[in-house]
């Protein structure tokens, strides 16, 4: 789920409702992620401003396993109650439009991608900040029982409130529970994925690498492993324990320690 920046147009207008009056929805479009569109909107209870997500239902019916992930994101979600993860309201389909759609809370600063783009010179004080709530996120995710890993976990799905420095998870739409203590099936975002993930047999301790490459995104402001081409060299690179290009352009980073296959 990608917030984006809030756009300048839309000014409020009202489009739509939730069923029960509660939340409506403005014109006031925040971004666009694979199978989600994202709105600004107001839940009139609280008096809080929320994000509105909405997922067409054909798209999202062209696959079953689209669907099925859809879901266990929302249950998931709905069960998740912890200050580093993104906080969830609400949730309903709307079979007149054909939608899906999700009430989350909104981000001031959308994503850790977009803030470090905006804002070019962090110093590290605040890059351990954002560090310590992650890593608050993911211990809490990881000592859920059973566990879940989030397997997804990048800069595009941490989210920022720019003006209390508040970072947050997001996008668990790739997570699983761990029923089994080795989950078996390749999913995610190659630059972020560790070694083993590749081989289909994993735990929990993959989101530990994907926040180590999180880290060097945070710090250097490039994505890990631009230099390749597409993810077949990205796979070569990282089952070959090869470092991101980028680990070696700043000289902090050079003493930080890349969890390797074992971890």
């Amino acid at each position: 789920m990608d917030f984006g920046s809030l756009s300048e147009d839309g000014g409020g207008a009202f489009a739509e409702k939730d069923p029960t009056g509660r939340y409506i929805r403005s014109d006031e479009f925040l971004g666009k992620g694979a199978s989600k569109t994202v709105y600004k909107a107001f839940d009139e209870v609280d008096g809080i401003e929320v994000a509105w997500n909405q997922v067409n239902i054909e798209d999202v019916l062209q696959s079953s396993q689209q669907l099925e992930r859809l879901y266990s994101e929302v249950h998931l979600l709905k069960s998740l109650k912890h200050e580093s993860i993104i906080k969830f309201y609400s949730y309903w389909v709307d079979d007149k439009n054909k939608t899906i759609n999700i009430i989350t809370e909104l981000f001031t600063s959308g994503s850790m991608r977009l803030y470090r783009k905006k804002h070019k010179t962090v110093d590290m004080k605040a890059i351990k900040n954002w560090a310590r709530q992650i890593l608050r996120g993911l211990h809490y995710l990881h000592t859920c029982s059973p566990p879940i890993i989030h397997r997804d976990l990048k800069c595009d799905n941490i989210f920022v409130n720019g003006n209390n420095g508040e970072v947050k998870i997001g996008d668990l739409g790739l997570a699983i529970v761990m029923q089994q203590p080795i989950a078996r099936s390749v999913i995610g975002t190659p630059e972020f994925m560790a070694p083993e993930l590749y081989e289909e047999e994993y735990n929990e301790l993959v989101d530990i690498y994907s926040f180590g490459m999180c880290m060097l995104e945070m710090v250097t402001c490039e994505y890990p492993y631009s230099e390749c081409k597409n993810p077949a060299q990205i796979y070569k690179k990282v089952s070959s324990g090869i470092k991101p290009a980028s680990l070696s352009k700043t000289s902090p980073l050079a003493t930080i320690r890349i969890p390797s296959h074992g971890h």
